[in-house]
């Protein structure tokens, strides 16, 4: 049974939902789904809800600006996704990022009532990041550590062997789609206990084999319109997350 109340998600893009657009332009994302799992069966108006993630931002930032409201917020639980963008940057240190994600968990921990933290995605399917999987998995063994420490349920992505298919990801290759984005969702509920009838892990419908051709057709698509923007992004310095607030800033009903 649920025996939360309350919910702020703190993150990037991912927890922000990117990949999984909604209607009004805004993005709806497996933090969203997760808490409509969370307010299900409750009484209208008694569930309330924040999210303070906001796409591109890196751990310390998430630390400064995130942590802290969601301290003000104080809520029964929180889920804290961070790292990943730090993770795939050149000469990023693994161990460093962990170091300075375990004094913030402890600093939530003791601030509000439970924190859920998340893994990384295993990455070997994945064009660019599969060759980052060492470091993906370096991270991810921290993060089990930190939890084992500090009495955190864990969100584990690298186990979700489900979201290794394609289909699982937006056309960036970066971004969960919204099917994705939905078992993401899913997992989370089940860690905590909530009684879903759904399987994260349910396999996909098989898919026609794909051509060379078609495959090389993608690959240069996705480079034209999704690599060589985020590489420029990098190069002059810019964030997509510049200029972006967080869409749910207080602890509002669903």
């Amino acid at each position: 049974m649920n025996t939360f109340a309350s919910y702020a998600a703190i993150g990037d893009s991912f927890t922000e939902g990117v990949g999984d657009p909604a209607p009004d332009g805004t993005f709806i994302g497996w933090a969203d789904r997760f808490a409509a799992l969370l307010g299900d069966g409750m009484p209208q108006h008694t569930f309330r809800y924040a999210n303070l993630a906001v796409r591109g931002r890196l751990l310390d930032q998430i630390v400064a600006e995130q942590v802290p409201r969601a301290k003000e917020l104080a809520p029964d639980l929180v889920t804290f996704c961070a790292g990943g963008n730090d993770i795939i940057r050149p000469g990023s240190d693994p161990d460093d990022v962990a170091e300075r994600l375990e004094r913030a968990v402890a600093d939530l921990a003791n601030a509000v009532g439970t924190v859920m933290v998340t893994t990384g995605f295993d990455t070997r399917g994945m064009p660019v990041l599969r060759h980052l999987r060492g470091k993906v998995a370096t991270y991810t063994a921290h993060v089990r550590a930190i939890a084992d420490r500090h009495g955190c349920p864990v969100l584990d992505l690298w186990s979700l062997k489900s979201v290794q298919d394609r289909r699982a990801w937006d056309t960036d290759r970066l971004h969960l789609s919204p099917d994705g984005h939905a078992r993401v969702a899913v997992r989370a509920a089940q860690v905590l206990g909530l009684d879903v009838t759904n399987d994260p892990d349910q396999p996909w419908p098989p898919l026609p084999r794909r051509g060379t051709l078609e495959v090389r057709r993608d690959d240069i698509y996705w480079a034209r319109e999704h690599l060589a923007p985020w590489i420029g992004r990098r190069l002059r310095g810019e964030s997509s997350g510049d200029h972006i607030e967080a869409k749910r800033p207080d602890l509002l009903p669903l």
